[in-house]
């Protein structure tokens, strides 16, 4: 059984006349089947060609109205999948759009860092870009109770939820599909990435962000560890962004005395990923508290991250913190509105709202999130 995405019904809202839709996300999220999905219920023709395949490149390798109006053959709607792979298709998706009345393209790609170059200056004002992440629990939801939910949180902190493991039987399964994942696609991914040649040093990379979720990045000290620059682990860090590995969060300030205001904390989109690329699938019972404090905040920040993306909302997102150790997890600016989120895995003793950040900010909301309360904050 395949759980059905929300993203799907944004993809046929998005899909204009003129316009080169771009499905965007990581390896083994879904892509293809949403895809599938959403063409099986597509009730005209349409050209579907694979970006992986020498075949599609031969056919679209003559940049020509003439060549494309053979290939398109009178369909209005051209989808790609894996565009990224074709050589120059940034302006041969501008040639088509440009040339053809009518015509509608929907392209996938699983690196953000080819697809955005794609969609750059040569698509300028042509294309919108969805984003696919790895199952929300607002998709899950639909097919468990709310005890089943319950009952699986701890399993998701722990294996994430890339959609292939909602098909596996056994933990055993889950881990072994997970490390296969890092070992290959991942890290094939992060090696296509201009400017990465080393494999170790960025799997060395990944396993000191992962001890390190929800604390500020000093770049410094990983350049020092790893031998290199902090302008190259700034670099490196950024570009594992656009393979979906990683997203960053800077810290709030309105240049206050006390805040912070020039660090980065970092998230893994999924916490499978992130234990995978640790070694370490242990249950939340043989873990110290800061580590399972880690999984919680990493997970409840990416679950908000995808209802928010998924309702087309899109806050800006910070930490906040002072010199003296005053903090808060999450901030969400939307409209010059403040809402603070202080994340917390066990209901007992609820932290406060900071006296510092209270006083400057008095209209900012502030909520404790907790096992107990979270499914409100993320559905």
């Amino acid at each position: 059984m395949d759980i059905r995405r929300l993203q799907q019904e944004a993809l046929a809202k998005a899909l204009k006349p003129q316009k080169v839709t771009i499905l965007l996300g990581a390896r083994r999220v879904g892509k293809s089947v949403l895809l599938q999905n959403f063409l099986s219920a597509y009730k005209r023709p349409y050209l579907f060609l694979n970006g992986e395949d020498q075949t599609t490149h031969q056919l679209l390798i003559e940049r020509s109205v003439k060549n494309y109006t053979r290939v398109l053959n009178g369909n209005d709607l051209l989808v790609i999948d894996e565009a990224q792979n074709i050589p120059d298709i940034g302006r041969k998706l501008k040639l088509m759009i440009d040339s053809f009345k009518g015509l509608k393209i929907l392209v996938t790609g699983s690196s953000a860092f080819d697809m955005l170059n794609v969609s750059g200056e040569p698509l300028t004002g042509r294309s919108n870009n969805l984003i696919l992440y790895p199952l929300y629990q607002g998709e899950i939801g639909k097919y468990e109770n709310a005890l089943q939910t319950k009952q699986n949180l701890e399993e998701r902190l722990i294996y994430g939820s890339y959609p292939e493991l909602w098909h596996l039987p056994s933990l055993e399964d889950k881990r072994n599909y997970l490390i296969g994942m890092v070992n290959s696609y991942l890290l094939k991914d992060i090696l296509m990435l201009d400017g990465i040649r080393n494999a170790s040093i960025v799997s060395s990379l990944l396993q000191m962000i992962a001890y390190q979720i929800g604390k500020e990045v000093s770049y410094n000290e990983i350049g020092n560890a790893l031998g290199i620059s902090k302008n190259t682990v700034e670099k490196y860090l950024n570009l594992l962004t656009k393979v979906f590995v990683l997203y960053k969060v800077s810290a709030y300030s309105n240049n206050l005395r006390k805040e912070i205001s020039k660090s980065q904390r970092w998230y893994f989109i999924d916490n499978g990923i992130r234990n995978a690329i640790t070694g370490d699938f242990n249950p939340l019972s043989l873990r110290r508290d800061d580590e399972k404090g880690m999984l919680w905040e990493n997970y409840l920040f990416m679950e908000r991250l995808k209802r928010n993306t998924y309702r087309n909302y899109f806050p800006r997102y910070y930490f906040w913190r002072t010199y003296d150790q005053q903090e808060i997890d999450l901030l969400e600016e939307y409209d010059k509105k403040l809402h603070a989120f202080e994340f917390k895995f066990s209901p007992k003793k609820l932290p406060k709202k900071p006296a510092a950040f209270s006083k400057a900010y008095k209209k900012a909301a502030f909520e404790v999130v907790t096992s107990t309360n979270y499914p409100d904050f993320i559905l």
